[in-house]
């Protein structure tokens, strides 16, 4: 009986998600789009002191300004330590523009991280970070919060050869890709098109997964859906994306995602 239970509550825990994801992109029909900003930091150093900043002094700084951060770091054991990823949600792109300006102008802000910088000018802990600034999809126009059972996202970055072919690669997902990663329970977080960043042109967008086993299982059946196969071959959707990475990513303790 323990046994029959704890399947149906799986199996229940697996399906809620995608239930989830849906619901949430038909409550966000008409809604203004947000634009997220990805920093992507090389540490010198194991983190911890980049950890306690952003937890204690910047992530508070940007609340205060209605912005909302996730924080990540490598899912691997082994590459825990060697970056972080920081995801920035904001409200429009003037919240974007404004930010950094009213960011100094906070006196809370400034007086809390006069120890941070003064410490790691001559001792940096990263060597430096990447940024990506990037719009929403239409069709998942605000971020979708996941499940507080997520243990794995994962960060895809897709390069297109020209301008030309990103927009019809935005234009697959906005069409057709995002509703079939629904279908087999990948889970949305948000999706970007990259304005302005290190390499372009280029999109980023970040799933969850409840672990990892869930991740390759669902995958896999993705890639042997037929409405994949028949995706995959349209002329429309022709040279698209030249390169894509995906890695693999753990929240952080005190991430808002």
């Amino acid at each position: 009986m323990r046994r029959r239970n704890f399947l149906k509550t799986g199996l229940a825990l697996a399906a809620l998600p995608t239930v989830n994801s849906l619901a949430a992109k038909q409550r966000m029909a008409g809604k203004s789009k947000e634009f997220y900003e990805w920093k992507i930091y090389t540490l010198t150093d194991k983190g911890d002191l980049l950890d306690t900043f952003y937890r204690d002094v910047l992530i508070p700084a940007y609340n205060r300004q209605g912005v909302k951060v996730g924080a990540f770091r490598p899912y691997k054991k082994e590459d825990k330590n060697k970056k972080r990823y920081y995801l920035f949600v904001y409200s429009s792109w003037e919240a974007l523009r404004d930010v950094q300006d009213k960011l100094w102008e906070d006196p809370v802000f400034v007086e809390q991280s006069r120890s941070f910088y003064g410490q790691t000018a001559p001792q940096p802990v990263y060597s430096e970070f990447d940024t990506y600034i990037c719009e929403a999809f239409d069709r998942i126009p605000q971020l979708i919060m996941p499940h507080k059972s997520r243990t794995l996202f994962e960060f895809r970055f897709y390069h297109s050869p020209n301008e030309e072919a990103n927009r019809r690669k935005v234009r697959m997902f906005n069409v057709e890709e995002i509703d079939l990663f629904d279908k087999v329970g990948i889970n949305p977080v948000c999706y970007g098109d990259i304005k302005a960043g290190p390499n372009m042109p280029a999109l980023i967008y970040l799933t969850w997964y409840v672990d990892e086993d869930t991740r390759h299982k669902v995958w896999g059946e993705f890639s042997k859906h037929p409405d994949w196969h028949a995706m995959r071959d349209r002329p429309e959707y022709a040279h698209t994306a030249t390169n894509n990475t995906s890695t693999f990513l753990s929240p952080m303790e005190y991430s808002q995602v």
